[in-house]
């Protein structure tokens, strides 16, 4: 009887052990369940980098080390300039694998022990211990110069992406926490926003911008203003359509009379390219209303740059190639306007993809901003300007000709020239 009693007395311990293991077995697989939801909580499903969320953490923790140790700690942060621009043109899906290559890119680029997080839409945060405010400026700009020059896209089509980036780090600038150094950040990448974009600042920046920032800063103010004007004048009714689109082309005779002029013989011209094309009656209006807006954006644009007599300089003509991407800002939350944005956005790009703003080419160029391309051109050919007299209409038909399967789509150059020679 005893023999029996112990036996099944060893057999309950030997279930209970059992019992034990499987539970320990479970609670292990539990923890590493909850810590795989943890991770996977803290990770961007889409660029596979840290999201917002590990931000709020991470940055208090790098902070309180920088601090407890007397080291340095950066922030950088980077946002696409115009990426709506590139979701409107090319749809969500093409810019979602732009979000997923540019990525990929800061991954190869930064330092194995920096951390990179996807902070919102198109911006990113790279924080970087050790690193100090010189070296930290340092890396954007190096960050900058290399994203600049990769071609972003798929096989049909490729962009190239215009970048803005900031700088910010502790202990040269101030910060009680770490979530200081990301407002801080995010306020130094607004005013380089301001500044024209495609640069990389520090906070030095915006501390003592002087007279020539603080011009930048009130002409963006500036064009942000208008456009909420047009915004609220226009709300999303196509009631006074023409009449509101005849109000922003007036705005653009304000700033620069040759434009005004300028801007009623193109659209005569790009109207007539698209009868010829035979396109419906709709995608003529498309055309008519985009040529009335296309130089929209020169309303943020100095005077003395669109007025200026004698040769641009580089820097100058580099301030003249955002006048698409202002324009086409300043249109986009107008929803019925929509579909000028592509042929604003892209009435100087070049057949053989050496225009701008984003260099594509040939029939990846809308059809729309083709026309106005070539109806712009000549008219400035064949009008005074202010670093040139009028060419005589043959002179600019010449031109016209040479620049035919360059500059401007061969087919539409063809019917456009015929155009003209009907003119007397």
């Amino acid at each position: 009887l005893v023999e029996e009693r112990s036996g099944q007395l060893m057999q309950e311990i030997s279930l209970h052990k059992k019992a034990e293991i499987e539970k320990s077995k479970l609670n292990y697989d539990l923890l590493k369940s909850y810590e795989k939801l943890k991770s996977i909580s803290l990770i961007d499903a889409h660029t596979g980098l840290y999201n917002h969320r590990y931000l709020q953490d991470v940055i208090e923790a790098e902070f309180h080390q920088s601090k407890r140790y007397a080291q340095h700690l950066s922030v950088i942060m980077l946002d696409i300039d115009y990426f709506k621009s590139i979701n409107d043109v090319y749809g969500m899906a093409f810019g979602d694998l732009v979000l997923k290559q540019l990525a990929r890119q800061l991954r190869r680029l930064v330092r194995r022990y920096d951390i990179l997080i996807r902070y919102s839409g198109e911006e990113f945060i790279i924080i970087s211990p050790r690193l100090n405010r010189e070296l930290a400026l340092n890396m954007a700009q190096r960050l900058l110069e290399s994203l600049n020059v990769i071609s972003f896209g798929n096989k049909k089509h490729t962009v190239k992406l215009k970048l803005t980036l900031s700088a910010v780090s502790y202990p040269e600038d101030r910060a009680a926490k770490g979530i200081d150094l990301v407002n801080l950040a995010n306020n130094v990448l607004d005013y380089a926003k301001q500044s024209g974009g495609n640069r990389a600042y520090s906070a030095l920046d915006i501390k003592s911008p002087g007279k020539k920032g603080m011009k930048k800063i009130l002409k963006v103010k500036g064009v942000k203003s208008l456009k909420n004007t047009i915004e609220k004048l226009t709300k999303n009714s196509k009631q006074g359509l023409v009449e509101s689109i005849l109000a922003f082309a007036k705005t653009i005779e304000l700033k620069d009379h040759y434009t005004g002029e300028h801007v009623e013989s193109t659209v005569h011209y790009a109207t007539e390219i698209a009868k010829e094309l035979r396109m419906s009656r709709d995608d003529i209006e498309l055309i008519k209303q985009a040529a009335m807006l296309h130089d929209l954006g020169k309303i943020g644009i100095s005077e003395n740059i669109l007025l200026k007599k004698g040769k641009l300089t580089k820097k100058e003509f580099e301030e003249i190639k955002k006048h698409p991407q202002i324009g086409a800002d300043i249109i986009r939350p107008i929803r019925f306007l929509h579909g000028l944005i592509p042929f604003i956005f892209y009435h100087h790009e070049r057949w053989d993809g050496k225009g701008y703003p984003s260099g594509i080419r040939g029939e990846d160029i809308p059809v729309g901003a083709r026309i106005i391309a070539i109806a712009d051109v000549y008219q400035a050919l064949t009008s005074d300007r202010p670093y040139h007299k009028a060419f005589s209409k043959q002179e600019a038909i010449e031109i016209m000709k040479k620049a035919s399967g360059k500059q401007f789509d061969p087919h539409i150059t063809s019917i456009f020239l015929k155009i003209i020679k009907k003119e007397k």
